[in-house]
C-alpha cells in the first residue's frame, strides 16, 4: 500500500505490536545514494527513537520495523552524506491502530481468533470462492447452451 509519495508498506493498516516492511523510492533512491537510514519514533514525543540501515534492492530501500504501542509512527530518512528527507520539515507521520485480539464472545467468554494474517488469509479464500461461484453461475449456462461468444483472432 502506498501511503504517500514513494513510501510503501506491506500492509493496509499499521497495527501496534506488529512487524512491517517499509519500502522507500524517494529522492535518495533516485539519486543513487549508497546507504539510507530510517530514523523513527512513536507518538508526538518520538518515543523509542531508533535508526535502522535500509537494504538497497531493485524495488527501493527496504527495512523491517517492529511497531510498538503509540498513537503514531513518525519517521524520516537520512543518507550516508547526512542529507535528510523529512517531508519538507513535516516528517512522515502515520496513525497506528490498536490491536484487536478478542473478536467473538461465546457464553460471556472471549475467544481470540488468532493473528491478523490468519484472518486475512481466510478473507482472501472467501473472495476467491465467491468469484468462482459467480463465474460458474454466469458462464456455465452460456457454455452449455452454446450462446457463449468466443473471440475470433485473425
Amino acid at each position: 500500500m502506498e501511503l504517500t509519495k514513494n513510501i510503501f508498506f506491506n500492509t493496509d493498516k499499521l497495527i501496534e505490536n506488529s512487524r512491517i516492511k517499509i519500502s522507500y523510492t524517494g529522492k535518495f533512491f533516485q539519486d543513487a545514494s549508497e546507504e539510507v537510514f530510517i530514523h523513527y519514533g512513536f507518538g508526538m514525543n518520538w518515543d523509542n527513537l531508533n535508526d535502522v540501515k535500509m537494504e538497497k534492492t531493485e524495488l527501493g530501500f527496504q527495512a523491517e520495523i517492529d511497531l510498538v504501542q503509540g498513537e503514531s509512527f513518525n519517521f524520516c530518512f537520512k543518507n550516508n552524506l547526512d542529507q535528510w528527507d523529512n517531508n519538507d520539515c513535516k516528517n512522515y507521520i502515520f496513525p497506528i491502530e490498536k490491536a484487536q485480539n478478542e473478536l467473538i464472545v461465546l457464553d460471556d467468554e472471549p475467544v481470540a481468533l488468532g493473528t491478523v494474517r490468519k484472518l486475512r488469509r481466510s478473507y482472501l479464500w472467501s473472495k476467491k470462492i465467491r468469484l468462482a461461484v459467480y463465474k460458474l453461475i454466469t458462464y456455465l449456462p452460456k457454455i452449455i447452451s452454446g450462446n457463449y461468444k468466443r473471440k475470433i483472432t485473425e
